[in-house]
């Protein structure tokens, strides 16, 4: 049964000023990395699978930084774009290729999706609007597994087959996982810190909705040892950037995200994690050999579970 809501307030959240008006009966609200974005739709059916699929990443009191509607079209074709396309221009972007078509205006913080009714575009649209979002905030969105151990986060990055998720399963039980494919990562004062992502990898379980300070990122690559290598600060700018998922071909922003990788290395100890599949790596995880940062008493990850 359909029922209108109106929501008064306004609120702003940075630079970005957020109204969110009428809203039809179903909506979700999805956090991720503190980012709250609300989606609605006449569709019971589709609001229920958006719940089940990110669980502990739905928050419906939260205030919602971008709010759109989902208009849920046959199955099929929606656009003729063959590959994906990210555009932005005088504050409006456009997300769009053959599965879904997503537009955003930023002063008002309102959008629409046009799709049929799978989670795989949807995702799809969510992952690429995060990495704007990012972008505008000095954060990254990078392909890579992370996790936290004894209240550090640690990011492990490279490509398909380099060793994601199984870096992931040889994790000690005491080590909370982030995620095995996308991590999500935000500036904080002069430091940067990681947040656990729904979007799952080969490990096909989504991370836990928790955070926690970044305390290094290893570059993966297989060997017949465990070992850590010093990375040179050029050569870890050009490792990250190769793993930065950004998608806009707009020129200030990729501005943006360069200027944010350089920031990142400056400030977050970079190296090369070379390693077989032992679960005695993650000795060396913690035990930093390469001396790239002081220690600090250990913490606790900040939960967000609902």
């Amino acid at each position: 049964m359909e029922r209108a809501l109106s929501i008064a307030e306004e609120r702003v959240t940075g630079a970005l000023g957020v109204y969110v008006a009428e809203v039809k009966a179903h909506q979700v609200t999805i956090e991720i990395g503190g980012m709250p974005i609300l989606l609605r739709t006449d569709s019971p059916e589709f609001a229920e699978v958006l719940e089940n699929r990110y669980g502990g990443f739905v928050n419906p009191e939260a205030q919602p930084i971008f709010a759109f509607d989902v208009e849920i079209a046959p199955p099929g074709r929606v656009t003729y774009e063959k590959e994906l396309r990210v555009s932005a221009a005088e504050g409006r972007w456009v997300i769009e290729r053959g599965d879904f078509h997503a537009e955003c205006d930023l002063a008002s913080g309102k959008g629409r999706i046009r799709q049929p009714a799978n989670l795989y575009s949807i995702e799809a649209a969510l992952r690429i609007l995060h990495s704007l979002l990012l972008a505008l905030r000095g954060g990254l969105l990078v392909h890579a597994a992370s996790a936290v151990r004894h209240g550090d986060a640690y990011l492990f990055a490279g490509v398909s087959g380099a060793g994601k998720t199984t870096i992931t399963r040889l994790a000690p039980p005491d080590a909370t996982l982030l995620t095995d494919e996308i991590s999500y990562l935000r500036r904080e004062g002069s430091g940067y810190v990681a947040y656990g992502t729904p979007f799952a990898g080969e490990l096909g379980e989504p991370g836990r909705n928790v955070r926690a300070p970044l305390a290094g990122l290893f570059l993966l690559e297989h060997g017949a040892e465990n070992r850590v290598v010093p990375v040179e600060k050029a050569e870890a700018v050009r490792g990250l950037m190769r793993h930065v998922l950004f998608f806009a071909r707009d020129e200030t922003l990729v501005k943006m995200v360069f200027q944010t990788v350089c920031d990142f290395v400056k400030n977050v100890p970079v190296r090369r994690l070379i390693f077989t599949p032992d679960q005695r790596v993650w000795e060396l995880v913690r035990d930093d050999p390469a001396g790239a940062r002081p220690r600090r008493p250990f913490g606790r990850p900040v939960r967000f579970d609902l």
